[in-house]
Formats: C-alpha cells, structure tokens, sequence
C-alpha cells in the first residue's frame, strides 16, 4: 500500500501570522526588521525549505501575534513578494502580499558616509523612487540606494 500522505514542512499555527514565500537569502533580514528575537511568543522559522516559485524560500510563523499593517509593509523593501498571511482558528482569515510605502523611515542606512544621517543622531529618511526595482533616495544628501546596497539600521 502506498503512502500518499504529504509531509508539513512547518507545523499549522492557530493563531497568528506567517510570512512566505522569503528568498531563502533573505530571511533573517525579515526576523531582524520584525525584531523576533525580542517576541515572547511562540516563533518557527523555517530556511531552505524546497519552493517551486522561488527554488529555496523561508518561511517564518508567529504565533498570537498579528503586526500592523505599517509594519509588515515596510518588509517591502527587502522582500517584495512575500505573502502575509493571518491564522485564527487555524484558518486563514486574511492573505496579502506586502506593498512598499512611499516612504522609509529610521530603517534603512544610508550609503553615503558624508550623510547627515551618519554623523547626527538622527532618523533616516528615504523617498521611494522605483518601488519595482526597490530603488530609494535619501531626504537628506539625495543619493540613490538600489535593493541590493540596501543595509538595514
């Protein structure tokens, strides 16, 4: 007799969120930006799990926890295309992708040494340019940060 069950990879959430579809390169960046490490709930990552869309993603479950919508947007910038989706009951109850705001607050460095933002104690500030392609411009000195130069404060 055959076995035709199939194996969860990750175990089911009754309540909270879960972030998928993360390129697999990116998801501690994602824990970082979320500040999992300092929750006291229940917490499951799950890295190089096999995907057919993306090859190798990341996935990562909280449970009781439901962020604000502000907060999971500004995943946006690193990881455009995760799906967000909220668990109560063990029942998806709402599902989305994140969007990338149009701007970016106290999140990003910016890369020019010379910044203002680099010598003062203060907030960085970036206006979105392309959001497809993830590029931002600093408020301050105006340069360019691409996707791939993005560091995260």
């Amino acid at each position: 007799m055959e076995n035709d069950k199939k194996e969860l990879a990750v175990a089911a959430l009754r309540d909270g969120t879960v972030i998928d579809h993360i390129p697999a390169q990116s998801l501690f960046k994602v824990v970082r930006l979320l500040d999992v490490e300092n929750l006291t709930s229940s917490v499951t990552i799950g890295y190089n799990l096999d995907s057919k869309l993306i090859g190798k993603k990341g996935i990562l479950k909280v449970a009781d926890v439901f962020f604000p919508i502000e907060t999971l947007n500004r995943l946006a910038i690193i990881v455009p295309n995760v799906n967000i989706n909220e668990i109560r009951d063990y029942k998806v109850v709402r599902k989305f992708k994140v969007t990338l705001p149009d701007e970016v607050v106290g999140i990003v460095r910016c890369n020019n040494p010379k910044c203002i933002t680099n010598n003062e104690p203060m907030k960085t500030r970036f206006h979105v340019v392309d959001s497809q392609n993830g590029t931002l411009c600093c408020h301050y000195c105006e340069r360019l940060v691409t996707k791939d130069e993005i560091v995260l404060k």
